[in-house]
């Protein structure tokens, strides 16, 4: 992927918002993304759906559920960028609201499974 089509498939709030979550954690299921981010969860898959095209996220499926994770083919100068990004919204908004939300979705899980 070309530098352009990388910041392309990031040009979207919605789109960011889940690589930053995906940042902080090995991998995360739609339904979380979707509750941390306090959008539907269509409109998150849809979202992912783009993301995997542009080879930025991978998924797998686990019986129901789908788990997302950063693309382990990403270049060192994606990934940089991206964890520089990171490390400049992490006290912005919604980001920060995000990653707080996401925190606690997961201390109330009771076992393994998403949602």
């Amino acid at each position: 992927m070309n530098s352009e089509h990388f910041y392309k498939c990031l040009a979207n709030e919605t789109r960011l918002r889940c690589v930053m979550l995906l940042l902080a954690r090995p991998q995360i299921c739609v339904c979380d993304i979707a509750d941390a981010l306090k959008l539907s969860q269509p409109m998150i898959s849809r979202h992912l759906a783009q993301l995997r095209t542009c080879n930025l996220l991978s998924d797998q499926r686990d019986g129901q559920w789908v788990y997302y994770r950063l693309h382990h083919e990403l270049k060192a100068w994606q990934f940089n960028v991206l964890k520089a990004t990171q490390a400049g919204v992490a006290t912005e908004q919604p980001f920060a609201a995000d990653l707080l939300r996401l925190a606690e979705i997961e201390q109330q899980k009771t076992g393994s499974d998403c949602c």
